[in-house]
C-alpha cells in the first residue's frame, strides 16, 4: 500500500537476533537487530554457520544450536524466548502441528542456509533432537545422539541375552523380584474383584453359572494398580491417557523400568537402531467406550488399535529400529 501502517507489536529483540543470527533478515526487522548482526549475516549460509562452529568447541558450538533451535521454536509457538522452551519435551506436546512444523523448517533454513525437509520435527521429535541433527549437519560430523551404552557385555557365544526385566501380575507383583517372592512363598494371586473400575459387583455376580452377562465367582487375577498412570511423565495428554487401552500404558511403565533394571539411561538409547517386539492380543478395551466423551474421540483409533502399541513405545522412547507387533490368536 503507498500508506504506512502503524502495528502495535511486543517483540523480544534478544530471541530474534538469536532466531536469525544465521540467515537473511528481513529488511523490516534490521534496526531492531542492529547493524552489527545485519553486517555478520552477510554471506552467510550452512558454510558461515560451519565456520562459525568450528571455531568452537564442541560443547560450545552445541550450546549455539541449541538456542538457535530453541529460540526458533518460541517464536513459532509465540512464546516469550529460548528460556521457556524445554529441550526433551516433545514438538507434539508443545503444540506443534503440520502447519507449525512446516514454519520452524522454513525458519531454520533461513537461518542456516540448509534445505532441511518439512517433516523434521517428526524426525527429530524434540528439540534436543533436532538440534543434535542440525550440529551434525552443519559441523560435518556423523551424528551419535545415542553415544556408547552403559551395560554389559554379550558373549559371542550368546547371541540373545535378557539384561532388564519388568512385570505386572496378580497378587501384586509388580517387578521380577516381587513376582519370585510371590512364588517362592506360595502366594497366591487371586483376589476378589476391584472395586475402581466402575462395575456394578452386586449384579455382576450370579451363583447360576448358565445365566449370561454374569459372573458366578467373585474373584480373580486382577492388576490393581492398572489404573494408575502417570500420562505427563512420558509426554502424553491426560485425555489420551483416558482412550489408551490399559495395555499401552502397561508396557510404556514396563519398558522404562526394562531399562531401570539394566542400568540403562533411556534418553542415551534415543535415536539409536533398538528395536521393539510386542506380542499383543486381546483388544476389547474400545468396545467399553460405547458412549464416547468428545474429548477422547480423537485418541480412541492410536488408543485401543494392539497394532499401535510397539510404535508407541519407539516413539516415546525415540528407538529407531524395528517396531514390530504381533498377534497370532
Amino acid at each position: 500500500a503507498d500508506r504506512a501502517a502503524l502495528v502495535p507489536a511486543v517483540i523480544d529483540v534478544s530471541a530474534l537476533r538469536a532466531a536469525t543470527s544465521g540467515g537473511p533478515v528481513p529488511a523490516v526487522l534490521r534496526t531492531l537487530i542492529g547493524v552489527t548482526s545485519t553486517r555478520r549475516q552477510a554471506g552467510q549460509g550452512a558454510g558461515g554457520w560451519a565456520d562459525r562452529l568450528a571455531g568452537l568447541t564442541e560443547d560450545e558450538g552445541r550450546a549455539q544450536v541449541d538456542v538457535l533451535v530453541r529460540a526458533l521454536v518460541a517464536q513459532v509457538l509465540g512464546h516469550g524466548g529460548a528460556e521457556s522452551v524445554p529441550a526433551d519435551r516433545a514438538f507434539r506436546e508443545l503444540g506443534f502441528d503440520s502447519l507449525t512444523a512446516v514454519d520452524l523448517r522454513n525458519r531454520l533454513n533461513a537461518a542456516t542456509g540448509l534445505r532441511l525437509p518439512s517433516t523434521l520435527v517428526f524426525d527429530y521429535p524434540t528439540p534436543a533432537a533436532l538440534a543434535d541433527h542440525l550440529w551434525s549437519e552443519l559441523a560435518g560430523v556423523r551424528q551419535s545422539t545415542a553415544g556408547p551404552v552403559a551395560g554389559p557385555v554379550l558373549g559371542t557365544d550368546e547371541p540373545i541375552a535378557i539384561v532388564g526385566m519388568a512385570c505386572r501380575y496378580p497378587g501384586g507383583a509388580e517387578s521380577p523380584d516381587e513376582l519370585w517372592e510371590l512364588l517362592a512363598g506360595g502366594g497366591d494371586g487371586i483376589s476378589e474383584f476391584p472395586a475402581d473400575r466402575g462395575w456394578d459387583l452386586e449384579s455382576l455376580f450370579d451363583p447360576d453359572p448358565n445365566r449370561s452377562g454374569t459372573s458366578y465367582t467373585r474373584h480373580g487375577g486382577f492388576l490393581y494398580g492398572a489404573g494408575e498412570f502417570d500420562p505427563g511423565f512420558f509426554g502424553i495428554s491426560p485425555r489420551e491417557a483416558l482412550a489408551m487401552d490399559p495395555q499401552q500404558r502397561l508396557l510404556l511403565e514396563a519398558s522404562w523400568e526394562s531399562f531401570e533394571t539394566a542400568g540403562l539411561d533411556p534418553q542415551r538409547l534415543r535415536g539409536s537402531r533398538t528395536g521393539v517386539f510386542a506380542g499383543v492380543m486381546y483388544h476389547d478395551y474400545a468396545s467399553r467406550l460405547m458412549d464416547l466423551p468428545t474429548e477422547v474421540e480423537g485418541y480412541v483409533g492410536t488408543g485401543t488399535s494392539g497394532s499401535v502399541l510397539s510404535g508407541r513405545v519407539a516413539y516415546t522412547f525415540g528407538l529407531e529400529g524395528p517396531a514390530v507387533t504381533v498377534d497370532t490368536a
